[in-house]
Protein backbone atom coordinates (compact mmCIF):
# COMPACT_ATOMS: atom_id res chain seq x y z
CA UNK A 1 0.00 0.00 0.00
CA UNK A 2 1.23 3.07 -1.06
CA UNK A 3 2.33 5.89 1.64
CA UNK A 4 4.35 9.36 2.07
CA UNK A 5 6.28 10.59 4.79
CA UNK A 6 6.97 14.27 5.01
CA UNK A 7 9.18 15.91 8.11
CA UNK A 8 9.16 19.65 8.30
CA UNK A 9 12.30 21.00 9.67
CA UNK A 10 13.70 24.63 10.83
CA UNK A 11 15.55 26.25 13.74
CA UNK A 12 13.04 27.74 16.98
CA UNK A 13 10.88 30.15 15.51
CA UNK A 14 10.63 29.13 11.82
CA UNK A 15 6.66 28.64 12.27
CA UNK A 16 6.67 25.59 11.62
CA UNK A 17 4.00 24.47 13.48
CA UNK A 18 2.03 27.80 12.20
CA UNK A 19 2.80 26.25 8.91
CA UNK A 20 1.80 22.70 8.75
CA UNK A 21 -1.79 23.80 10.31
CA UNK A 22 -2.63 26.15 6.96
CA UNK A 23 -0.69 23.55 4.55
CA UNK A 24 -3.28 20.37 5.50
CA UNK A 25 -6.31 22.85 5.79
CA UNK A 26 -5.31 23.65 1.99
CA UNK A 27 -3.65 20.73 0.29
CA UNK A 28 -6.20 17.99 1.87
CA UNK A 29 -8.86 18.73 -0.63
CA UNK A 30 -6.26 16.98 -3.06
CA UNK A 31 -5.28 14.21 -1.55
CA UNK A 32 -6.97 10.47 -1.68
CA UNK A 33 -6.07 9.33 1.38
CA UNK A 34 -5.86 9.87 5.12
CA UNK A 35 -3.66 11.69 6.37
CA UNK A 36 -1.92 12.26 9.87
CA UNK A 37 -0.02 15.61 11.38
CA UNK A 38 2.38 14.57 14.60
CA UNK A 39 5.37 15.91 15.86
CA UNK A 40 8.56 15.35 17.45
CA UNK A 41 9.63 14.86 20.35
CA UNK A 42 6.16 13.73 20.99
CA UNK A 43 3.11 12.10 18.82
CA UNK A 44 2.32 9.20 21.17
CA UNK A 45 1.14 9.35 25.54
CA UNK A 46 4.88 8.01 26.46
CA UNK A 47 7.05 10.26 23.47
CA UNK A 48 4.99 13.23 24.87
CA UNK A 49 5.84 12.51 28.43
CA UNK A 50 9.76 12.48 27.25
CA UNK A 51 9.20 15.34 25.55
CA UNK A 52 7.99 17.38 28.78
CA UNK A 53 11.41 15.80 30.25
CA UNK A 54 13.67 17.34 27.87
CA UNK A 55 12.08 21.12 27.37
CA UNK A 56 11.60 21.77 31.23
CA UNK A 57 13.70 24.29 31.68
CA UNK A 58 14.40 23.07 35.35
CA UNK A 59 16.65 20.20 34.00
CA UNK A 60 19.29 22.54 33.08
CA UNK A 61 22.15 19.68 34.40
CA UNK A 62 20.89 17.49 31.47
CA UNK A 63 23.91 16.56 29.41
CA UNK A 64 24.30 16.58 25.60
CA UNK A 65 24.44 12.56 25.60
CA UNK A 66 21.58 12.80 27.54
CA UNK A 67 19.48 15.00 26.02
CA UNK A 68 20.18 12.89 22.45
CA UNK A 69 19.28 9.72 23.83
CA UNK A 70 16.20 10.98 25.53
CA UNK A 71 15.44 12.27 21.73
CA UNK A 72 16.06 8.72 20.19
CA UNK A 73 13.76 7.24 22.84
CA UNK A 74 10.72 9.48 21.85
CA UNK A 75 11.40 9.00 18.43
CA UNK A 76 11.43 5.18 18.95
CA UNK A 77 8.05 5.24 20.74
CA UNK A 78 7.09 7.22 18.31
CA UNK A 79 7.73 5.27 15.43
CA UNK A 80 6.11 2.45 16.61
CA UNK A 81 3.05 3.73 17.99
CA UNK A 82 1.81 6.27 15.60
CA UNK A 83 3.90 6.79 12.43
CA UNK A 84 4.99 3.22 11.03
CA UNK A 85 0.67 2.12 11.64
CA UNK A 86 0.19 5.11 9.74
CA UNK A 87 2.52 3.91 6.84
CA UNK A 88 1.28 0.49 6.96
CA UNK A 89 -2.12 1.92 6.61
CA UNK A 90 -1.32 4.46 3.39
CA UNK A 91 -1.70 7.21 5.18
CA UNK A 92 0.56 10.73 4.21
CA UNK A 93 1.99 11.50 7.28
CA UNK A 94 3.30 15.20 8.24
CA UNK A 95 6.06 15.61 10.84
CA UNK A 96 6.81 18.76 12.89
CA UNK A 97 10.58 17.29 13.16
CA UNK A 98 12.20 14.39 12.62
CA UNK A 99 15.66 12.83 12.71
CA UNK A 100 17.39 15.70 11.13
CA UNK A 101 16.71 17.72 14.36
CA UNK A 102 18.62 15.42 16.16
CA UNK A 103 21.61 15.76 13.54
CA UNK A 104 21.02 19.62 13.68
CA UNK A 105 20.73 20.33 17.35
CA UNK A 106 22.62 16.96 19.14
CA UNK A 107 25.05 16.80 16.51
CA UNK A 108 26.26 19.98 15.74
CA UNK A 109 24.95 22.20 18.38
CA UNK A 110 25.96 19.87 20.97
CA UNK A 111 28.98 18.73 19.49
CA UNK A 112 28.39 15.15 19.69
CA UNK A 113 28.82 14.43 16.06
CA UNK A 114 26.38 14.49 12.90
CA UNK A 115 27.58 10.64 12.59
CA UNK A 116 27.32 9.30 15.99
CA UNK A 117 23.52 11.13 16.68
CA UNK A 118 22.49 9.38 13.31
CA UNK A 119 23.77 6.09 14.83
CA UNK A 120 21.14 6.16 17.72
CA UNK A 121 18.36 7.54 15.26
CA UNK A 122 19.02 4.75 12.69
CA UNK A 123 18.35 2.49 15.57
CA UNK A 124 15.09 4.30 16.73
CA UNK A 125 13.74 4.96 13.21
CA UNK A 126 14.75 1.19 12.11
CA UNK A 127 16.23 3.28 8.94
CA UNK A 128 13.08 4.49 8.05
CA UNK A 129 13.46 7.78 6.47
CA UNK A 130 10.82 10.97 5.02
CA UNK A 131 10.02 10.89 1.39
CA UNK A 132 10.14 14.48 1.59
CA UNK A 133 11.76 17.36 3.84
CA UNK A 134 10.57 20.82 4.01
CA UNK A 135 13.16 23.15 5.36
CA UNK A 136 11.73 26.14 6.65
CA UNK A 137 14.69 28.52 6.27
CA UNK A 138 15.00 31.62 8.71
CA UNK A 139 18.16 33.23 10.69
CA UNK A 140 18.33 32.24 13.99
CA UNK A 141 18.39 35.83 15.28
CA UNK A 142 14.90 36.32 13.72
CA UNK A 143 12.93 32.92 15.29
CA UNK A 144 14.48 33.76 18.25
CA UNK A 145 13.12 37.25 17.84
CA UNK A 146 10.05 36.06 17.02
CA UNK A 147 9.55 33.71 19.98
CA UNK A 148 10.40 36.54 22.19
CA UNK A 149 7.95 38.58 20.74
CA UNK A 150 4.91 36.16 21.32
CA UNK A 151 5.58 34.32 24.16
CA UNK A 152 7.73 36.27 26.17
CA UNK A 153 9.18 34.42 29.55
CA UNK A 154 7.68 30.81 28.42
CA UNK A 155 10.55 29.96 26.40
CA UNK A 156 11.57 25.52 26.36
CA UNK A 157 14.78 24.77 27.77
CA UNK A 158 16.16 24.63 24.09
CA UNK A 159 14.57 27.99 23.20
CA UNK A 160 16.52 29.75 25.90
CA UNK A 161 20.13 28.60 24.91
CA UNK A 162 22.28 31.65 23.91
CA UNK A 163 22.38 32.76 20.51
CA UNK A 164 25.78 31.01 19.25
CA UNK A 165 23.82 27.64 20.36
CA UNK A 166 21.52 28.29 17.86
CA UNK A 167 23.64 29.61 15.29
CA UNK A 168 25.84 26.48 15.78
CA UNK A 169 22.64 24.58 15.15
CA UNK A 170 21.11 26.28 11.88
CA UNK A 171 25.28 25.92 10.29
CA UNK A 172 24.31 21.72 11.38
CA UNK A 173 21.13 22.27 9.46
CA UNK A 174 23.09 23.37 6.29
CA UNK A 175 25.27 20.34 6.59
CA UNK A 176 22.64 18.16 6.45
CA UNK A 177 20.81 20.14 3.85
CA UNK A 178 24.17 19.43 1.77
CA UNK A 179 23.82 15.55 2.84
CA UNK A 180 20.30 15.23 1.35
CA UNK A 181 19.48 17.47 -1.12
CA UNK A 182 17.58 15.57 -3.28
CA UNK A 183 14.95 14.83 0.01
CA UNK A 184 15.47 18.02 2.15
CA UNK A 185 14.37 20.97 -0.03
CA UNK A 186 14.45 24.76 1.17
CA UNK A 187 11.31 27.01 1.48
CA UNK A 188 12.17 30.44 2.55
CA UNK A 189 10.30 31.18 5.79
CA UNK A 190 11.03 34.67 6.15
CA UNK A 191 7.87 36.15 3.77
CA UNK A 192 4.47 36.20 4.18
CA UNK A 193 2.78 32.93 6.03
CA UNK A 194 0.48 32.52 2.80
CA UNK A 195 3.41 32.97 0.45
CA UNK A 196 4.93 30.13 2.40
CA UNK A 197 2.67 27.84 2.86
CA UNK A 198 1.34 27.92 -1.03
CA UNK A 199 5.13 27.01 -2.10
CA UNK A 200 4.73 23.86 0.55
CA UNK A 201 1.52 23.14 -1.35
CA UNK A 202 3.06 23.12 -4.40
CA UNK A 203 5.70 21.45 -3.44
CA UNK A 204 4.27 18.37 -2.13
CA UNK A 205 1.83 18.12 -4.39
CA UNK A 206 4.60 17.97 -6.78
CA UNK A 207 6.56 15.39 -4.88
CA UNK A 208 3.67 13.20 -3.95
CA UNK A 209 2.75 9.90 -6.03
CA UNK A 210 -0.01 10.17 -8.30
CA UNK A 211 -2.09 7.43 -6.67
CA UNK A 212 -2.22 9.49 -3.27
CA UNK A 213 -3.58 12.36 -5.43
CA UNK A 214 -7.58 12.89 -6.65
CA UNK A 215 -7.81 13.15 -10.27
Amino acid sequence: MKSFFVSFEGPDGSGKSTVIQQMVTQIAPFLKVPYLVTREPGGSKIAEQIRQLILDPANDAMSAETEALLYAAARSQHMKETVIPALLEGKIVFSDRFVDSSLAYQGVGRDLGIKQVKQINDFATKGIAPDLTIFLDVKPEIGLARIAKQRSGQEDRLEQEKLLFHQKVYAGYQTVIKQYPERIQVIDANRLLTDVVDDCVKLIIKRLPKELLKD
